[in-house]
Parts: structure tokens; C-alpha cells; sequence
């Protein structure tokens, strides 16, 4: 209100300064103009660049006397992407990295976010220790959980020898590589489902809940019937950040197991890291970049199709 009391005396001013019609045009066009800076930030950081990778995705690009040069290539890059198995494992990968892991940590984050909001004495205590995973940078994690990970001295070896059971190459071997990776990433995000669900919670109005308590309504009915089905929009955005966060995912890949064993736990943002700088290919990782964001646009539109029917149907 403040702002258009304001907005609106400056623009009197200016319709008594220049005259009426001058002054409703000016009144008219401030917002446009005040959009321009932001506006031109987004095209410099965002558009731009996206058209450059478009761009370089259909080309061949190489260094020469100091100089880059691309070479256009048509679909060269596309005939050389159904040919690459390694691209394929990646988004098969990454599908079931991004499945799994969005899933725990949306159940997990909302049953902690439900018991936050439950507990009375304690409850800040709580909510600042469920916060710690997020506060803490990648680099940090990776050295940590690979300590925890070293096959002589990590902590899990060290309790399944006390247990006398066989210490597992939880980085290093093909069947436990890309689940270990999946730990590490429930473990340092689900404090992010945790504070989304927990501001949801707060959220409710607490009319209905209580009005249901008193008509002798259990504890899990309340949760089906009330709680739930007023979380839903915030369980869906929350749940859609955390899927397009977790399809590029990469810090966790490049420092715990490189893409390996093999391809065992290759991701397509680690694939793409590869092509693009060890091998050099920068046109084919421009290319698999620009795949790479169509595919996320597919499953975020495929998502929220979903919803909207669920919630017309509800």
C-alpha cells in the first residue's frame, strides 16, 4: 500500500509538472521501466548464454593459435549421442538417483517436520540440528562421508568387523557405489524437505484440526483427511525443487566415486564435467547439456500434469 501511495504521488507530480496526458503515460510506463534493470540482468545471465549453447551444440569446436573456432556440424552430435552407452547409463542413473532419493527424503523430511511441529519443549533445539547437513559445504561432506566410507578405518567397516561381518568397498564396488552416493545426498538434503514441510505445517489454519480433535477424530485420521490434503501444494513445490536440485547432482559423484567403478555411479551432470573437460569435446557437451535440460523440462511438466489431474480429482 505504502509503495502505491508513492508510486501514485510521484506520478501526480510528474501529470502536474508535464502535463496530464504526459503524466498518465509516465504513470503508465514506470513499471515497465522499473523491470528494465532486471530484465536485462536475466538476458545477460540466463538467455544469452543459453542461445550460446544451443549454438555450440550443433557445432565442432576447437583451438587454434590461441583462438576458439566452431565448425558447424549439423546433427553430428546427435548421431554420436545414439551411439554413447556411457550417455544412457548416466540418465539411467541419474533417473534412479533422482527417484530414490527425492522420495526418502520427502517422507523423511515431512514425518521430522510433523514431529517438530508436535514437540513443545526442545522443539528449537531440534530444528537447529536438523539443520546442520545443509549448512555444510559439499567439500566438507565429501571429505567427511569418504572417511566414513575408507574400507580400513570408516566407521561402518569398523562396526560390521565388531559385529564379525565382513567389511563392504562401499565406494568401490559396482553394486553399493551409486546407493552409498544416495545416502550422502538423503543425508544432506532431507534437512531441506525438513524446513520447507516444517513452514508448511506452521502454515495451517488450526480451525479445522482442532474442530476435528474435538468430534473424537484420531491422531492418523487428522493427519489423511486434514493435514495432508492442506500440505499438498507445498509437498509438490517442495518435492519439484528438490527433483530438479537432485537431476544435477555432481558434487558428491566427483568426490566419493568419480563416476566409478566403472559407470557404475556415473550421473549425466558428471558426464557432461567429462566431456567437456578431460576429453575436450565441447560441442557434444553442449549438446548433451542442452538434452540434458530438455529431459529435466519433460519431467517437471510431466510432474505437475500429474498433480493438477490428482488434485482435479480430489
Amino acid at each position: 500500500m505504502k509503495g502505491s501511495a508513492f508510486v501514485s504521488t510521484g506520478a501526480r507530480e510528474t501529470a502536474l509538472r508535464y502535463g496530464g496526458p504526459l503524466g498518465e503515460r509516465f504513470d503508465r510506463a514506470f513499471q515497465y521501466w522499473a523491470l528494465l534493470p532486471a530484465l536485462l540482468v536475466l538476458l545477460t545471465l540466463t538467455v544469452f548464454p543459453l542461445i550460446e549453447l544451443v549454438g555450440m551444440s550443433f557445432s565442432t569446436v576447437s583451438f587454434s593459435q590461441g583462438q576458439v573456432i566452431w565448425t558447424w556440424s549439423g546433427l553430428d552430435n546427435l548421431r554420436t549421442l545414439l551411439r554413447d552407452h556411457v550417455f544412457f547409463t548416466a540418465i539411467g542413473n541419474t533417473i534412479v538417483f533422482v527417484v530414490v532419493t527425492v522420495t526418502v527424503e520427502a517422507v523423511l523430511g515431512f514425518t521430522l517436520a510433523l514431529l517438530a511441529s508436535e514437540v513443545g519443549r526442545g522443539a528449537g533445539l531440534a530444528r537447529q540440528l536438523l539443520m546442520i547437513p545443509i549448512l555444510v559445504p559439499g567439500i566438507a561432506i565429501g571429505t567427511i562421508w569418504s572417511l566414513m566410507y575408507n574400507y580400513e578405518s570408516g566407521i561402518f567397516n569398523v562396526a560390521l568387523r565388531f559385529l564379525h561381518l565382513p567389511a563392504q568397498s562401499w565406494t568401490a564396488d559396482p553394486h553399493l557405489a551409486l546407493a552409498s552416493i544416495m545416502v550422502v545426498d538423503i543425508w544432506h538434503w532431507t534437512s531441506f524437505m525438513f524446513l520447507l514441510m516444517l513452514a508448511g505445517l506452521e502454515s495451517l489454519p488450526a480451525e479445522p484440526i482442532e474442530a476435528a480433535r474435538v468430534d473424537g477424530a484420531s491422531g492418523l485420521q487428522v493427519l489423511q483427511y486434514i493435514v495432508l490434503p492442506l500440505m499438498r501444494p507445498t509437498i509438490l513445490v517442495a518435492v519439484l525443487f528438490r527433483t530438479i536440485f537432485a537431476f544435477k547432482v555432481f558434487d558428491e559423484v566427483f568426490l566419493l566415486t568419480g563416476g566409478g567403478p566403472g559407470t557404475a555411479s556415473e550421473v549425466i551432470s558428471f558426464y557432461i564435467y567429462q566431456v567437456f573437460f578431460p576429453q575436450s569435446r565441447m560441442g557434444y557437451a553442449a549438446f548433451l547439456s542442452v538434452v540434458t535440460i530438455l529431459t529435466t523440462v519433460v519431467l517437471v511438466a510431466v510432474y505437475l500434469r500429474a498433480a493438477r489431474r490428482r488434485e482435479a480429482l480430489a
